[in-house]
């Protein structure tokens, strides 16, 4: 899962792409219109392969927070898979941290490379539809680069206060390929103020014409679905409320949620199809794979079923309170999970993640297990955020947000009743709403980073020991104060020629 991202004394932040073509050979328009547009597209398909790394959607920046938080448990005899997060021994020379951070910036260096250069092949063209095309491109980049520097912030800043903001430290801001710049962390407010400029000018460039279910590229609804997250997370709830409808009320209804209830084949519902096969209505973006040419594999620590192709001998297993909150009626559950007797010499039998077995059509013609595409940005999310921003407004629309429960719920069960919220409930009833609905995609670690105390008056959670579960890590006690909550900057960043990159408080 490891790619070549930088694990010696230099900085991530000077690293040239991996796959970047010479600086003297690429994307030049010295070569010729059409020389130079060919080689913009063959630039931007190779930043769309950037984002398949297994240390990123694909692999660790999915499956990380949600093992350092509080959904799965360790099982005793596991291979010591992502060992030191499951433990809180989070420290800034840990390699999936070291790994997140270094790809998330070598992506953003291919990003400015191409947006250093596509000005000047633009205004060598002289067919219009190169040009159009070529707009269109810029708007992806800039897309990909806001939503590399939306998850650098998540990671490694604090949660977003408004009142706070500016004077927080947010990430390192790069904005250019050839020239340098300071190795310095900006303010957190500045940090997001560069985000929600490259969605405005993503936004401009990128038309609601080419919007479509399944995608694979960035498009003006997989800006829109950004957009809203991140005003979420700055607690900008009119915002959210805005973006998130642009996307629920899309003017061409492109999107829709996956039933789970209404069979799209003999076997499988329109949810079940989703998921096996990575294709559905609901689907935003997703990081899109082919069988000679994919990421991680989402479902190896869950499954691990290749061991022996015969038991399952799964790293992590879904904890007790989450398989509660299912009721008999949610149809998630059944697409989510399966009770199986492991391979393991305890022979623990126990509900284990299906979510990730793979698309049915890699392994069928490819034997290819565990390997779904990563979607990013999906219907689902939208209608709960929404919902929570109806809720934390100044002035809450509980009946709102209560409707857009309801719907999400609808598409889910097979009979399900309205939701009711009030002031008291509500944030109780989202955040176990988010846990049915987008366990294991990412999510929970920072939804509880950026709730803090308001979520369980600060407790955070505690983990008691299931039914052969590690020991050490079952009993962890984490209150929403903790600094682990925020990642540590790589120690090699700290330490890199001429850095001023400044530690976070979990680096001490």
């Amino acid at each position: 899962m490891l790619v070549a991202v930088a694990f010696s004394l230099t900085s991530c932040l000077d690293k040239v792409p991996e796959s970047a073509i010479p600086e003297g050979d690429a994307m030049n328009p010295a070569h010729g219109a059409i020389q130079a547009y060919q080689e913009a597209e063959q630039f931007l398909t190779g930043i769309y392969a950037g984002m398949m790394s297994g240390s990123l959607w694909s692999g660790y920046l999915t499956l990380v927070p949600e093992i350092q938080a509080d959904l799965a448990y360790a099982v005793d005899g596991y291979s010591n898979a992502y060992g030191n997060i499951w433990q809180w021994d989070i420290r800034p020379t840990n390699a999936e941290i070291e790994a997140i951070y270094g790809s998330l910036y070598s992506l953003i260096a291919k990003c400015n490379f191409f947006l250093e250069r596509v000005d000047a092949i633009i205004a060598a063209q002289t067919i219009d539809e190169n040009i159009q095309v070529l707009d269109y491109y810029k708007g992806e980049v800039y897309a990909i680069r806001a939503l590399c520097y939306a998850e650098l912030i998540k990671c490694f800043a604090k949660a977003y206060d408004p009142a706070t903001a500016h004077d927080e430290l947010g990430v390192v801001i790069r904005t250019k390929y050839s020239e340098p710049e300071p190795s310095r962390r900006s303010s957190l407010y500045d940090s997001y103020a560069l985000v929600l400029e490259d969605l405005a000018r993503a936004e401009e460039l990128l038309d609601t014409e080419n919007d479509y279910y399944g995608a694979f590229y960035m498009t003006n609804a997989s800006v829109c679905a950004l957009r809203a997250r991140v005003a979420l997370h700055m607690q900008d709830w009119e915002t959210a409320i805005a973006y998130a409808s642009k996307v629920i009320n899309h003017p061409d209804k492109t999107f829709d949620l996956a039933s789970a209830s209404i069979a799209y084949t003999p076997q499988l519902s329109y949810f079940d199809y989703m998921w096996q096969y990575d294709q559905a209505f609901e689907i935003i973006f997703q990081v899109g794979f082919t069988p000679t040419s994919f990421g991680g594999q989402l479902g190896s620590i869950f499954l691990n079923v290749t061991t022996d192709y015969t038991y399952y001998y799964p790293d992590y297993v879904p904890a007790q309170w989450v398989l509660d909150l299912y009721s008999s009626s949610d149809l998630r559950y059944k697409t989510y999970f399966q009770n199986v007797t492991t391979g393991y010499d305890h022979a623990l039998t126990w509900p284990v993640l299906i979510k990730y077995f793979g698309n049915q059509d890699f392994i069928s013609q490819y034997n290819i297990y565990q390997v779904s595409m990563p979607k990013l940005f999906r219907l689902a999310e939208q209608y709960l955020i929404r919902a929570e921003a109806y809720c934390r407004r100044a002035n809450p629309d509980y009946n709102a947000a209560a409707k857009d429960l309801t719907t999400l719920r609808g598409a889910r069960m097979s009979t399900a009743s309205s939701v009711s919220l009030t002031a008291d409930n509500y944030l109780e009833t989202i955040a176990d709403e988010r846990v049915r609905e987008l366990y294991m995609e990412g999510f929970r670690l920072w939804d509880l980073k950026r709730w803090g105390n308001l979520y369980r008056n600060g407790e955070g959670f505690t983990r008691k020991q299931q039914t052969s579960s590690l020991k050490e890590g079952s009993s962890l006690r984490v209150k929403a104060d903790n600094p682990l909550f925020t990642w540590p900057i790589p120690q090699h960043e700290l330490e890199s020629p001429g850095s001023e990159v400044q530690p976070n408080e979990s680096n001490k």
